[in-house]
């Protein structure tokens, strides 16, 4: 029992030791405004740990900067919910379709699907008029 710790076997378990880790530690203090400037310059770089950004602009690594659009992610948000309810629209689509054919005769049927076809077409010119403004908001927004 009086094996030391290097010559007793371990499980496979535990993440492997690094072979160069990083032991020294330093404190840096930053007055409100220095601090709100480097917090600016942090959440501007994208990286997501503050140790590694301090580490990147010391040692001279690129830093990238990451700026988000709010109109923009805006847009994608809404343009992402209407493409959604595009979506349930087909299904309830087919559904009344399929509800046409097995409930009503085939004179009675045609009827309602001429009106549900016009209101598909009148459908499909919003939905043209939704892919013009995407085209026009990518060419105005999105070319910076």
């Amino acid at each position: 029992m009086n094996e030391s710790k290097e010559s007793r076997k371990r499980g496979k378990g535990g993440r492997p030791p690094k072979s160069d880790p990083a032991e020294n530690c330093l404190m840096v203090r930053f007055s409100d405004a220095q601090y709100a400037e480097f917090l600016t310059m942090y959440e501007q770089s994208g990286i997501r740990s503050k140790a590694r950004f301090i580490l990147a602009r010391i040692f001279g690594e690129a830093l990238r900067v990451i700026k988000t659009d709010s109109s923009a992610v805006d847009f994608v948000i809404k343009l992402s919910a209407l493409y959604g309810q595009i979506r349930s629209v087909g299904v309830n689509y087919n559904q009344v379709v399929k509800q046409l054919h097995t409930t009503f005769g085939e004179k009675k049927a045609l009827a309602m699907l001429y009106k549900l076809e016009q209101e598909t077409i009148e459908l499909s010119k919003i939905g043209h008029k939704v892919l013009q403004l995407c085209e026009q908001f990518k060419k105005e927004c999105l070319a910076e």
